[in-house]
């Protein structure tokens, strides 16, 4: 019966099929991605969640094909920069934390703004992939050499995004054994 209804949201609700069928993209099309589909993206990631709506997010659109290289050559686990046409760097902006430089709150706020990034990617026909920096000091350090962020802006995540080289299945990772009910 739950496989009945599941496959029935898949069918029948785009919103939900776009979350189920998201994967992670690491080849890309060389083919531009038009300002007004850039512009959507950041809509989508400005609307994510936010503990107390302090929006602590700060957004880089990279489209320069040598900084796109060069974050490629600089980050261990972001290679696929160098063929995408763009990239967003999402940052954390500490002026904006609910709870001050102390915080931990804001490293929510910008996951959920970073999955944000990543559905609308896939809803508007582009292919996206999450590639970690912080809290990695090497890796935050690098972006914010190469993109001259200014002191205190903290590099948290970097999206390249384009159009998908190639169809990719979603992965299945239900697993109804990891569900708890009223405890663990």
């Amino acid at each position: 019966m739950e496989n009945d209804i599941i496959g029935a949201l898949i069918e029948e609700n785009p919103a939900y099929r776009n979350i189920i069928e998201r994967t992670s993209i690491r080849r890309f099309a060389d083919r531009p991605v038009p300002a007004s589909l850039q512009q959507a993206i950041l809509h989508a990631a400005m609307s994510a969640p936010t503990a107390v709506n302090k929006q602590p997010w700060e957004f880089i659109l990279v489209d320069n094909r040598a900084l796109l290289s060069r974050l490629a050559d600089a980050l261990p686990y972001a290679k696929m920069t160098a063929q995408a046409p763009i990239a967003i760097v999402v940052c954390g902006n500490p002026d904006r934390f609910l709870d001050g430089e102390n915080s931990t709150l804001w490293e929510q706020d910008l996951s959920a703004a970073s999955e944000n990034i990543l559905l609308a990617a896939h809803a508007l026909g582009l292919g996206a992939v999450w590639t970690c920096l912080y809290p990695y000091h090497d890796r935050t350090e690098a972006v914010s050499k190469i993109l001259k962020i200014e002191k205190g802006i903290i590099p948290f995540s970097l999206i390249p995004i384009g159009y998908p080289l190639t169809d990719h299945a979603p992965i299945d990772k239900w697993q109804p054994e990891r569900i708890h009910y009223n405890g663990y």
